[in-house]
Formats: structure tokens, C-alpha cells, sequence
């Protein structure tokens, strides 16, 4: 299974066996798969089993961690933050998002999340859910915008990175990017679904993936499996649906782990992966 026209991903180094790539222009190195957080708190998932696959997680490898308020109700950033005790905080690149859009809401989100997870920094921050097409507008508003909260947790040294996240249409991806230029500033990363099917329908591969290279954005795939449904179609497996994504020019593949046999998997598919390019 192939993708053409980025050329050959490339390395970093390797760490447990399990490769690293560049995360943009921020010069950090990240695990080419990271633990997404929806799943953390799932309906039916006892709390010690998903506290218990994030250590594991760190210990062998993968360093990308994934969150957001809107998870469980806030569940997910707890588990997770009771997972980070005992030294693991440090062996963590942590993010997670917010989804206000005003000053103040984002502010006072912020401090929630940096309280749930039990830390005094975020590593990354991202605005969350940005599907709509007035949102790029009311994040950079002038006077009492989000992104004015955010930099000044940066200045604060409570957030060490801001990006944006979104599944919903690669021309709004575009038109934040776009709004981001406007008012000369770039995002440190950007998070969108990259999966086999995405490349057939108006797709953020083609239509998104280009401008962040250009502008030298870290790129965080989600979604590789498309919740499900290209697994259901009997498409693509598990393993070939990562490899895809791992392919492209990610910095990083997010995907749920709930269990410790699902994490697993995702290690076994990292270690295994082998560039395939088609030039």
C-alpha cells in the first residue's frame, strides 16, 4: 500500500524500536504512533486498565500522548493525569485541546486541563473541533480572541506549542491556515484525518497535507482507521491501515489504545513499519 508525491518519510532516530520523526519546525522528536485519549474513559473500561496502558506505552517507545476537555467529560485528562505520576510526566509530549472561543472560556479551560492532567505545563496546545467556517474568525478576533489566552499561556510557560485540529473539511483547515497568515502567525502543528480512504474523497491529503509541508507544520494524523469503518469494509486491516498513515509525511499517527492488547498492536505496527514511497 502506497501514497505518492511527498517522497520517502524519513527518521529521526528509534527508541524501543519504535521510529521518531520531526515534529515540524518545533525541532521536538515524537514517536511516529501516539495514545489517542478518546478512549481512555470508554463506557464499560475500568480505570486502572487505561492508566495502566499509558506507562506501558511510554516505557516502550512511544513517547506522543493525546487528549481533550471534551473526552468522558473531562475522565479521559484525569485517568491520564493519574497515569503521568511517578516520573512519566517527563517521558511524555502531552496534548491536548480546548474548544472555546472567547478569551475567557478558553483561559479558565486551560487551567482546567493543566489541573486534570497534574501538570504545570502543556506541551502542545490545539484549538479543538474547528469545523465550522466561522471559527478561524472568532480564534484570531481582535480583543478577547482565544488565540490571545493561549499566547499568553505560551509567555507564561504553561504552553509550549499551539496548533489546531479538525475532521470535518479540508477547506476549513484552509481557510485557518489561510486566517493564520493573515495576522502573521503560524501554527506549530495541525491534526486531521489521513487515512487510505481519505486520498478518494475530498481529501485533507491532497488538499491540506501540501500547505503544511510548505509552511513546515508538524502533522498529526488521526483517524487512521476511519472510526471504524474501513476496517468494517474489509478494505484495509488494521497494521496496512497505520503503515498508510505512517507513510505520509506525519510527524505522528494518533490511534485509540483501551486495551493493553490494542496497544500492542499499535507497537507491533510502528516497529514493523518500512517506508514505502511511489514516486
Amino acid at each position: 500500500m502506497m501514497s505518492a508525491g511527498f517522497g520517502p518519510p524519513t527518521f529521526a532516530e528509534t527508541r524501543g524500536g519504535i521510529p521518531y520523526r520531526t515534529l515540524g519546525r518545533t525541532g521536538e522528536l515524537v514517536s511516529i504512533v501516539g495514545i489517542g485519549g478518546y478512549h481512555l474513559a470508554r463506557p464499560g473500561l475500568e480505570a486502572q486498565e487505561s492508566i495502566r496502558v499509558l506507562p506501558t506505552a511510554l516505557d516502550k517507545g512511544v513517547n506522543f500522548l493525546d487528549n481533550c476537555r471534551d473526552y468522558d467529560g473531562g475522565e479521559s485528562e484525569i485517568r491520564m493525569g493519574n497515569a503521568l505520576r511517578d516520573g512519566y510526566r517527563q517521558k511524555a509530549f502531552l496534548m491536548t485541546k480546548i474548544d472555546g472561543r472567547d478569551k475567557g472560556t478558553a483561559n479558565n479551560q486551560m487551567m482546567n486541563r493543566l489541573r486534570c492532567l497534574q501538570t504545570d505545563h502543556i506541551d502542545l496546545l490545539q484549538f479543538h473541533e474547528v469545523i465550522r467556517a466561522s471559527d478561524p474568525d472568532r480564534i484570531f478576533a481582535l480583543g478577547g480572541a482565544p488565540l490571545e489566552a493561549v499566547q499568553q499561556a505560551l509567555k507564561a510557560g504553561k504552553v509550549r506549542y499551539i496548533g489546531f485540529t479538525g475532521h470535518k473539511s479540508p477547506e476549513i483547515h484552509q481557510k485557518m491556515l489561510a486566517t493564520a497568515s493573515a495576522h502573521q502567525f503560524t501554527f506549530d502543528t495541525v491534526q486531521l484525518p489521513l487515512n487510505v480512504m481519505d486520498h478518494h474523497f475530498d481529501s485533507f491529503e491532497v488538499k491540506v497535507l501540501p500547505v503544511l509541508l510548505r509552511q513546515k507544520i508538524g502533522v498529526l494524523g488521526m483517524k487512521p482507521m476511519g472510526d471504524h469503518f474501513i476496517l468494517q469494509s474489509k478494505t484495509a486491516t488494521v497494521v496496512e491501515c497505520l503503515h498508510y498513515s505512517m507513510n505520509l509525511p506525519t510527524s505522528v499517527v494518533i490511534t485509540g489504545c483501551d486495551s493493553m492488547t490494542i496497544l500492542q498492536q499499535a507497537l507491533d505496527a510502528a516497529r514493523s513499519f518500512q517506508p514505502m514511497w511511489l514516486g
